[in-house]
């Protein structure tokens, strides 16, 4: 059974709480927050919400029709560790005033909505997501985009550049060389302390953590969260970021997850790990391949015919495909393997049937978890549904393919473009039991676009370095 409105209110006075701090998430996946003063929070707003503006949110309401209700989860509260006096997380939903519905393009409700879909399909009633957001931390970070110039400039003591930088304590010399950071112990790796402090305060908020390493690129880390139901390990992708960019700026760092801020080196990714459950059995288990069991086998099928639309969700921004890009050790290959990490769907090992599970590689982490999840889990069930099989493994490299055998095996999209037009073409299996809306989607295409004409219409160094004195 879950809380109550006493039970939080109980809480509010027990702890001594000042601040009660209303968070949602927006269509791009940012967070959003409004703080109360404890003493305002009765049980009416905490079981019928709170009143704002939705049409500042871009992507939602226009302005004439801008009134919205914050409805607390009162199942997704959390004390925030970084406020100066005791304060309250209440994560919410977005419900329309006038009938009390879930709102169609609130990204955690299509994560609500997806779960309970799930239940009417017969083929579940949980599916587990397991998620792992690669980041990177920089010193410094200055960028700038104007009518006439374009630049930007990192700069980080791990970085293989600094190998000469003359530094007032002395260069001791030690740090990860391009793709060198995989797993080194210290003094190459120096950012231990400050991952197990983020490992540390997350677990202080209740979030199962098993682990934090770094990661192949100079400057880039990962925190091992472990797997949960849908709507919640989505809120819990938004505190592990919240809380890996407060820790860093209190480092006198900054995070990022971009997926490929550096050129020359390893970009980040989110590898999602799925599995779907039906009366405490994992239906994934069976005797085909890799223990795999065709339904399992129809899920991926499903993934791998609608992955250039949910392209658009699992790898949302023009930087995201500078990642997935066909010759590099990047995901980009839509086969599925148990032997090698080059397929795009890989069935990790795992002793018994509860380890099984698909774990698709290609989203990143600037993904909007609860839109990324909720069309993975939709396009799975699509292949489920409609008997989708995704043919035989791959479980040679699929990197040293020949040319004829590489044009066998579809791929991602190539650029933000190819996904929103995919999207686009490509999404009547969202809208499966309401799930998406026609609506949502047209919004969130519609939001994305001027990203897209801002990429492509910006002149960038690398062309002045290739064209100007042509």
């Amino acid at each position: 059974m879950g809380n109550t409105a006493k039970d939080i209110l109980k809480r509010i006075k027990d702890e001594e709480i000042e601040w009660v701090d209303v968070r949602f998430t927006d269509p791009r996946g940012a967070w959003h927050h409004l703080t109360m003063c404890s003493g305002v929070i009765g049980e009416d707003e905490l079981e019928d919400g709170l009143m704002f503006d939705g049409s500042s949110i871009e992507g939602w309401k226009a302005i004439n029709e801008s009134d919205m209700i914050l409805k607390p989860d009162l199942d997704a509260v959390y004390v925030d560790p970084f406020s100066a006096t005791p304060m309250l997380i209440l994560i919410c939903d977005i419900v329309e005033p006038s009938d009390g519905a879930l709102y169609g393009r609130d990204p955690r409700s299509t994560a609500k909505r997806a779960e309970a879909y799930l239940k009417t399909t017969g083929l579940g009633d949980t599916v587990y997501i397991g998620p792992e957001p690669e980041f990177f931390m920089f010193d410094d970070v200055t960028f700038e985009n104007s009518y006439n110039s374009s630049s930007y400039k990192l700069d980080d003591t791990e970085l293989p550049t600094n190998s000469n930088t003359k530094y007032e304590a002395g260069n001791m010399g030690h740090r990860p060389r391009a793709k060198g950071g995989y797993f080194p112990v210290g003094p190459v790796d120096v950012t231990t302390d400050i991952r197990a402090e983020m490992v540390t305060t997350l677990m202080e908020m209740g979030l199962p953590m098993d682990k934090h390493h770094h990661e192949v690129a100079a400057s880039q880390h990962e925190l091992g969260l472990t797997f949960g139901k849908l709507v919640e390990t989505c809120d819990r992708i938004q505190i592990y970021k919240y809380v890996v960019k407060m820790v860093a700026h209190a480092y006198g760092k900054t995070a990022t997850f971009m997926p490929k801020p550096i050129k020359a080196d390893n970009g980040s990714g989110m590898h999602t790990h799925i599995s779907i459950w039906n009366n405490g059995k994992n239906t994934f288990a069976g005797n085909g391949y890799a223990g795999l069991s065709e339904t399992c086998l129809y899920f991926i099928g499903g993934v791998i015919k609608h992955a250039k639309a949910i392209n658009a969700f699992t790898n949302p921004t023009t930087n995201s495909y500078k990642r997935l890009v066909p010759g590099f050790e990047a995901p980009v290959l839509l086969a599925y393997s148990a032997r090698n990490r080059s397929a795009s769907c890989r069935i990790p090992y795992g002793a018994g049937e509860k380890a099984k599970r698909v774990e698709f590689r290609f989203p990143d982490p600037l993904a909007n978890s609860y839109l990324a999840t909720s069309a993975l889990l939709m396009a799975g069930l699509d292949g489920i549904r409609n008997k989708i099989h995704p043919g035989d493994a791959m479980d040679k490299n699929l990197y040293d393919l020949p040319p004829k055998e590489l044009k066998k095996v579809p791929t991602v999209c190539g650029s933000l473009r190819e996904a929103l037009e995919a999207l686009t073409k490509d999404h009547a299996f969202l809208l499966e039991g309401d799930v998406f809306t026609k609506d949502q989607i047209e919004a969130y295409i519609e939001m994305k676009w001027p990203e897209v004409m801002r990429w492509e219409t910006t002149p960038s160094a690398v062309e002045f370095d290739m064209y100007y004195s042509l």
